[in-house]
């Protein structure tokens, strides 16, 4: 994990939504278990990074708003000097439901578009910076009336990536060769986790050598090959578990695992609970 400069959170007990500042100036990688079933914003305030999201990699800039639906894998890695300044924001649907539930439904729709990553324009981006320095102030200050101060200023941030969203402002996906090629790979184990998939033999479809596929796909993703593909097929596990009646032993077989013992292994990994515990909620 990367040095941090300095760290702030709001994070109050029983809170539908959460907060965090930080300035890091070393190396930094995501857990590889990084999927959740709440809502996710990200800003970054200074530096660079590498944002990978469902099945595509960008390029974050200062000012950038990536919008994390629930669910989705994403992983953020180094891109040039690892030195950056972020704000992440968690919440459940709860949330806006409860305290802004007439444009509940307006704001959560900015999180099911195609492009993820909100790159707003000069004058929005002022806008950004001042919202911003709110929340900077209140997670220092502590003052009376933090809680719905924040929680205001986390809807500001909302809504200005929700308006920007439909003058259709976004960051493009990368776009080389390379990233190309990882991403069609990305694409081809959301279609096909429930085959018997291996290194070698995704790496002789594509007609590459696995030693190139395993680098390359690390790189140009953040997770290595086998993380990805036990998240896809962990994630599906627990929509199974949850929506139907499928035995633990089907479920296992239905999502790619002949091994039901490294099935339970992997859930227990990624979900911290066993599929039997994870079933009965």
């Amino acid at each position: 994990m990367g040095e941090q400069n300095e760290w702030l959170q709001f994070d109050p007990q029983g809170s539908l939504f959460s907060l965090e500042y930080i300035e890091r100036t070393g190396p930094f990688r995501m857990a590889t278990d990084h999927y959740h079933n709440f809502y996710e914003m990200y800003v970054l305030l200074s530096g660079e990074r590498r944002y990978f999201i469902r099945d595509r990699s960008y390029h974050i800039q200062p000012g950038d708003i990536v919008l994390v639906d629930k669910q989705a894998v994403h992983q953020t890695s180094d891109a040039g000097s690892p030195s950056h300044q972020r704000i992440v924001i968690y919440f459940y649907e709860a949330f806006l439901r409860q305290y802004y539930k007439n444009e509940a439904d307006y704001l959560l729709s900015v999180f099911k578009r195609e492009n993820p990553v909100c790159r707003l324009p000069a004058k929005a981006r002022l806008q950004l910076d001042a919202v911003s320095e709110r929340i900077m102030q209140e997670l220092r200050a502590r003052a009376p009336g933090q809680e719905t101060a924040i929680r205001h200023a986390v809807v500001d941030l909302m809504l200005l990536a929700a308006r920007h969203d439909e003058q259709e402002e976004a960051a493009p996906p990368l776009d080389t060769p390379l990233y190309r090629k990882m991403t069609e790979i990305a694409q081809f184990i959301n279609s096909h986790y429930t085959e018997p998939l291996t290194l070698t033999e995704l790496a002789g479809h594509f007609h590459i050598s696995p030693y190139y596929l395993s680098r390359m796909f690390k790189q140009a993703i953040g997770l290595t090959l086998n993380e990805y593909l036990n998240i896809t097929r962990i994630k599906e596990a627990e929509q199974l578990l949850k929506d139907t009646d499928m035995s633990i032993l089907d479920v296992s077989a239905a999502v790619g695992y002949n091994n039901f013992s490294h099935f339970g292994k992997m859930f227990k990994k990624l979900t911290k609970v066993s599929p039997r515990t994870y079933r009965r909620g």
